[in-house]
């Protein structure tokens, strides 16, 4: 079964490049993005990598923990580093997660539970399902879940937009609307009473809908 949004994160032990964790632990009070690759040493996934420790900052800023994780023991993560830093100018800064049992990878639904054997033998293409993106909050539920061909590369500036929506949203009966980001209006979400919503935005809201309020951004 696929995980889906409101599930909690499943927890496990792993070895990663920065020594062993337990996911749960590891994860603490904080936000937290995990994201997967199919195999070491392929040329999309070093490029991602390579964004990621460039942008590392943004998610510090956040409160955001970065973990990587691909299919192959630890040992080949640390050679691998050093192709990301000569080709993307970067090597990963934050934890990457060893998984040549593919334990976390069916544990994850990114791999059928049914998959055999180890990391051994097995190609990109095996894997090509080890593609995902997934945000977790410090109450450890999954949030958003990315899934990308291997084809494509993704786009770390959107899972950082969609983050600021994430933090907005927990803390403010709020949503955003289409491709929103920090500093611009929001809506009000539809749980919340015009009642309500009139004792915290005693100002009003635009209103070209009944079901559309729109209002400034909170804390801004």
């Amino acid at each position: 079964m696929a995980l889906q949004i409101g599930d909690t994160a499943p927890d496990f032990e792993a070895q990663t490049t920065e020594g062993p964790i337990r996911f749960h632990d590891w994860i603490g009070g904080s936000w937290v993005v995990l994201f997967s690759h199919p195999k070491d040493f392929t040329p999309v996934c070093t490029t991602e990598l390579g964004y990621m420790a460039k942008i590392k900052p943004e998610f510090d800023k956040r409160g955001v923990k970065i973990v990587g994780l691909s299919v192959d023991p630890v040992g080949n993560h640390a050679k691998w580093a050093d192709d990301i830093k000569e080709t993307q100018g970067f090597a990963p800064n934050y934890p990457m997660i060893g998984d040549p049992d593919l334990t976390v990878s069916k544990l994850y639904g990114m791999l059928p539970a049914s998959t055999s054997g180890t990391y051994e033998g097995r190609t990109p293409a095996d894997n090509q399902t080890v593609r995902n993106v997934f945000v977790i909050g410090p109450d450890k539920k999954i949030k958003l879940v990315l899934v990308y061909p291997m084809t494509t590369g993704r786009n770390f500036d959107e899972v950082l937009r969609v983050i600021d929506s994430l933090q907005l949203t927990a803390k403010h009966k709020v949503a955003t609307p289409v491709n929103w980001k920090q500093g611009e209006d929001v809506i009000i979400a539809g749980s919340v009473s015009d009642e309500d919503a009139k004792k915290t935005y005693p100002q009003g809201w635009k209103s070209p809908k009944p079901y559309i309020r729109i209002v400034p951004q909170p804390g801004r």
